[in-house]
């Protein structure tokens, strides 16, 4: 046992210890929180707007409206509509708590770092640290697919159900709610920012032994079912947007069988350098 986990084994805390901690631990990320959540919801609005954005792009320059929509001159501008006197209050409530959970995540992720890493060897650090780093970072770059891809081409397809009246027809026109736009839109960042996961959750299962690569190559085409179902799940109902979130988890379950390839073959050569140790002990 080297020196340093001779002191991690020295400074080991009881029960009572570890409760402490957990709670001052769990202080921290709520006050930082609470904090961000005043900040967030005091520009709630600007916010909002932001996640309206996507959808804004489209109504504003084709005026709801070229031949792609509706006619402009039977219509009025593009709005958003709210029919519940609260419904708006508690959107920017929910927007302001989204962004702050968001804001927070680093913190979060220092006070848990800061929670485990006294009860941890050396070498069980250095294999937890990237991937606490790597988790927002795909978390990030899914909602950015959502946001910036995504969002765009599913909006602009929904939009193409609209029709203009007739003598004999009834004009079929959004009125978009606040609130069901943001539920929506947080679906869809919540769905991508976690199936973006799928790298560090089977690394971490291939470094305890739980996942194999080899065993991750012969279940492809059930990943590949799961997947496209899951895809239904979590998107609007149409193949685009299916299509948008399964083709980023099979690229990323790729990825994850090379991550676990990598693990196996470290893992491999640590056994064989203990094994060349005691042979020479």
């Amino acid at each position: 046992m080297s020196s340093e986990d001779e002191v991690v084994e020295a400074h080991k805390m009881p029960l009572l210890d570890h409760l402490i901690e957990l709670r001052q631990r769990l202080l921290y990320s709520v006050i930082g929180l609470f904090v961000a959540f005043l900040v967030c919801f005091f520009f709630a609005q600007d916010l909002y707007n932001f996640l309206v954005q996507p959808l804004a792009n489209i109504l504003l320059a084709h005026g709801q409206g070229s031949d792609v929509f509706m006619h402009p001159e039977n219509q009025p501008p593009p709005r958003m509509i709210f029919t519940d006197l609260t419904e708006v209050f508690f959107t920017y409530i929910k927007v302001a708590f989204f962004f702050a959970a968001f804001i927070m995540c680093p913190l979060f992720l220092t006070q848990i770092w800061l929670f485990v890493a006294p009860g941890l060897y050396k070498n069980e650090k250095k294999a937890l640290a990237p991937f606490l780093i790597a988790s927002p970072i795909l978390f990030l770059l899914g909602a950015a697919l959502v946001y910036f891809v995504l969002l765009p081409f599913a909006w602009r397809f929904f939009l193409h159900f609209q029709q203009p009246g007739g003598p004999e027809t009834l004009a079929i026109q959004l009125e978009a709610k606040v609130d069901q736009y943001l539920a929506l839109t947080m679906k869809l960042i919540f769905a991508f920012g976690l199936c973006f996961q799928l790298p560090v959750i089977m690394t971490l299962l291939a470094r305890v032994g739980l996942a194999t690569s080899q065993g991750m190559k012969e279940k492809r085409k059930y990943a590949i079912v799961i997947t496209f179902i899951l895809a239904a799940i979590f998107t609007p109902p149409d193949p685009l947007s299916q299509i948008s979130l399964a083709l980023p988890i099979l690229v990323l379950y790729e990825i994850s069988i090379q991550m676990a390839r990598l693990v196996e073959k470290e893992r491999a050569k640590r056994e064989a350098e203990l094994d060349r140790e005691a042979g020479i002990d």
